[in-house]
């Protein structure tokens, strides 16, 4: 800008020698001079001119000086006060420069102090937001993650004291009425059902008298606490089989304290014969001559009975001055039995339902002998008939050649018993 200022000012004076040259030299207007005159005239003319001349020559050798000084001084005021004007220009724009930055920087520090506030204000409530969701969801994490783990750990701690801790005892009380002796390789199981599982409590056995070899048995007390029924089952021994066999004979609910047993429980037998009504016929349908030896055979037409559940199955029996006889195993009575006619059966073929025929070797039924139907376990644990005698006539009469006798139903003589914890 100083370089600027200096060719202006030059450019100035030139302006200002030009014009002043231009002005001393423009010429008068002629003047006409008479003869005298122009002599003198003429003389005068040298002379002024001579004089105008020097005078021209010293004013031009004055102005030119004056113009040099004066242009020099023009100069060097005009460089003095471009100078100072620049100088001044420089300090007015270096401070309007710095003014307006101090302006703008204030301005813009308190833009920036205004936007790194309002910024950092923001920033901050959405740190502080996040901070707190993220505590929020940290500690609902934490939250669920502990009680998670805190169930597990109970659970666990609960097992590994379970396994670690003695198991508590309680004793469980059996006492029974009608039970038979099973006789070699079978006893009876006792079981306690949990949250619907059987938990076994103990095997014993029963004597010809009735008595049973344990009546008392150490159970974990939490599980016997728990219990909900009692159930006695009938297994081999030695059982291969930690299972509970299908042979159910006795079972009861808990009420309180005390499960009172029966077989007609669901658990058990589950079967009530109370409306059921048994008959039989003599007959020998099989023999050469049947009307002859009608006495020596028994049969039960129309027998409707209830089905049984697995594990049990009905026996027919006559039981005379030798002992019990079985005239076949069946499961309905619309159906041959076991056996079919009987070993001791004639030479023809018998009805297709259960019964037998002692032709041979003959036997008279009429002579003592007693007809029963039993319901056996299966498979069978003896040849006598078991204790579950539901059907019985004690003694067989003649009424004819296929004259029906009515059986007695006896499911009072079932066994009956009691658990107590």
């Amino acid at each position: 800008m100083k370089k600027q200022a200096t060719i202006f000012l030059l450019l100035l004076a030139a302006a200002f020698v030009i014009s002043a040259c231009a002005q001393a030299g423009e010429a008068q207007p002629p003047v006409e001079p008479t003869p005298m005159l122009d002599e003198a005239m003429s003389k005068d003319d040298d002379m002024g001119e001579k004089n105008m001349d020097d005078g021209m020559s010293k004013d031009d050798d004055m102005s030119e000086k004056s113009m040099d000084d004066s242009m020099s001084k023009d100069d060097d005021m005009g460089e003095k006060n471009m100078d100072d004007g620049m100088s001044k220009d420089d300090d007015m724009g270096e401070k309007s420069m710095d003014d307006g930055m101090s302006k703008d920087d204030d301005m813009g520090e308190k833009s920036m102090d205004d936007g790194m506030s309002k910024d950092d204000d923001m920033g901050e409530k959405s740190m502080d937001d996040n901070m707190s969701k993220d505590d929020d969801m940290s500690e609902k994490s934490m939250d669920d993650g502990m009680s998670k783990d805190d169930d597990m750990g109970e659970k666990s701690m609960d097992d590994n004291m379970a396994d670690n801790m003695p198991m508590e005892k309680a004793a469980l009380t059996l006492s029974f009425e009608g039970l038979p002796d099973l006789g070699e390789g079978w006893v009876y199981e006792g079981w306690i059902i949990v949250d619907g599982e059987p938990l076994a409590t103990g095997v014993f056995t029963v004597d010809e008298k009735g008595m049973l070899s344990v009546t008392e048995f150490e159970v974990d007390a939490h599980a016997l606490k728990k219990a909900d029924a009692f159930v006695l089952t009938i297994e081999p021994s030695p059982d291969p089989d930690p299972a509970p066999s299908a042979i159910h004979i006795i079972g009861g609910d808990f009420v309180g304290d005390t499960a009172q047993l029966t077989v007609d429980h669901p658990l058990a037998l589950g079967v009530n014969f109370d409306d059921v009504k048994v008959s039989y016929i003599l007959g020998a349908p099989s023999s050469a001559t049947p009307s002859a030896d009608y006495k020596k055979g028994i049969w039960w037409p129309g027998l409707d009975l209830p089905t049984l559940p697995a594990g049990w199955i009905y026996e027919g029996w006559v039981v005379g001055p030798d002992g019990p006889i079985s005239t076949g195993r069946f499961a309905r009575g619309d159906m041959r039995d076991s056996d079919g006619d009987g070993p001791a059966a004639g030479p023809k073929s018998g009805p297709s339902f259960p019964g037998q025929d002692f032709i041979d070797p003959p036997i008279d039924l009429t002579t003592g002998y007693a007809a029963v139907i039993t319901i056996e376990p299966e498979p069978d644990t003896s040849p006598a008939p078991f204790a579950l005698k539901p059907f019985f006539d004690e003694t067989i009469e003649d009424v004819g050649d296929h004259g029906s006798q009515e059986m007695e139903t006896q499911t009072e003589r079932f066994p009956t018993g009691a658990a107590q914890r």
